[in-house]
């Protein structure tokens, strides 16, 4: 078990409660508050019989403190949702935090490398909106990201930066989330959204991850392509650039030429290539000035929807990801965990996870 666990969620759960390090060392019987200090920051190993007083005293279950498979205290989660309760986006905080804890627990142990050092953007609360776009467009060059980055941007963020994509089930109104930890990047985002809105979060999170320690998001925000916070804005210039780079939008039409009709068209054929929204592409091309602010405002949303489509078209992505899939698979053939804590894990039946290998291409996993 990592070393400073268990004191990462004394120190979590103190907070939690309002208690000061005196008052707990006081709970304890310790002489003064050093000795608490020295376990939160894992300089004392805690004592078998310490433990058990603790979960006693702040009455939680023994396994509060060892579980790998939990985060508490540890992960810093940004909720991307609309209208969403706060005590739902706890559940699902919850789920997310057994998928990433099981993965950090178990990924090392079944030969899968998580990247010791992190990639990030020299950006700040103070940087300009500019700087944002120019970072969005930069990163997809230097990623060589193509014609269409948003078909390409999952694979580089797993292969090339090591972070976790999950595609995942969340409940309505929750559209994704980005979560930072010591030792794991990850993204998780709502796998029934349409694709463009799915490419464009992941991109918003991707700027979230590489920007955490000098604007760290807000733990809820409003699933907005515009307005919101500064670092919000940062965030959607990013990936509005990232996504949808100068060269790629103007390959097509000199947008300012085009009148109502072929504009909506040019638009949705535009958004398809690019693997984004209508919605998302009319307000980067506002912004890169090839349309007029009150044009882009005025363009009807019904004509927009789903890309100009009757319905929309998209292939429901596999629910979680290959990678994590094979890492949980791994850890079953080697006797780790057992199929049914797994299933647990995953908020499954035994049944359903078979499902799950089989459709990841891993079912002999399980023995299947």
């Amino acid at each position: 078990m990592e070393r400073n666990l268990i004191g990462r969620r004394i120190k979590a759960l103190r907070e939690e409660r309002g208690l000061s390090q005196d008052q707990l060392a006081h709970m304890f019987g310790f002489k003064d508050r050093q000795i608490v200090s020295a376990i939160e920051i894992g300089a004392r190993r805690v004592k078998a019989e310490e433990l058990v007083a603790a979960a006693e005293n702040l009455g939680v279950p023994l396994e509060f403190f060892t579980d790998p498979f939990r985060l508490h205290g540890e992960g810093r989660f940004s909720w991307r949702q609309t209208a969403v309760a706060v005590e739902e986006l706890k559940e699902q905080e919850r789920h997310a935090g057994k998928w990433l804890a099981a993965f950090r627990a178990l990924a090392p142990r079944v030969g899968h490398e998580i990247p010791f050092m992190r990639r990030k953007l020299n950006l700040a609360r103070r940087s300009s909106y500019e700087e944002a776009t120019e970072a969005g467009e930069r990163f997809a060059t230097e990623f060589k990201l193509g014609e269409s980055p948003a078909t390409r941007l999952r694979d580089v963020m797993e292969k090339q930066l090591g972070i976790l994509v999950l595609m995942v089930d969340f409940a309505e109104g929750v559209s994704g989330a980005s979560c930072s930890l010591r030792e794991l990047d990850a993204v998780l985002i709502a796998r029934r959204e349409v694709a463009g809105r799915r490419h464009f979060d992941l991109a918003h999170e991707l700027f979230h991850l590489l920007t955490w320690d000098a604007m760290p998001p807000e733990h809820v925000e409003e699933s907005l392509d515009t307005g919101g916070s500064r670092v919000e804005q940062l965030a959607n210039n990013f990936a509005g650039a990232l996504l949808m780079p100068e060269s790629s939008v103007d390959r097509e039409a000199e947008w300012l030429r085009l009148d109502d009709d072929m504009l909506v068209s040019r638009l949705n054929s535009a958004a398809d290539r690019l693997s984004v929204t209508s919605s998302a592409l009319r307000w980067r091309l506002a912004a890169l000035g090839r349309l007029k602010p009150g044009r882009a405002k005025a363009i009807p949303e019904s004509a927009l929807r789903n890309n100009g489509h009757p319905v929309s078209h998209d292939m429901l992505p596999d629910l979680f990801s290959d990678p994590f899939i094979d890492v949980m698979g791994r850890a079953i053939d080697q006797g780790l965990v057992s199929v049914r804590r797994m299933a647990g894990l995953l908020n499954m039946t035994i049944e359903e996870l078979e499902d799950l290998f089989a459709e990841h291409g891993a079912a002999h996993s399980l023995g299947l």
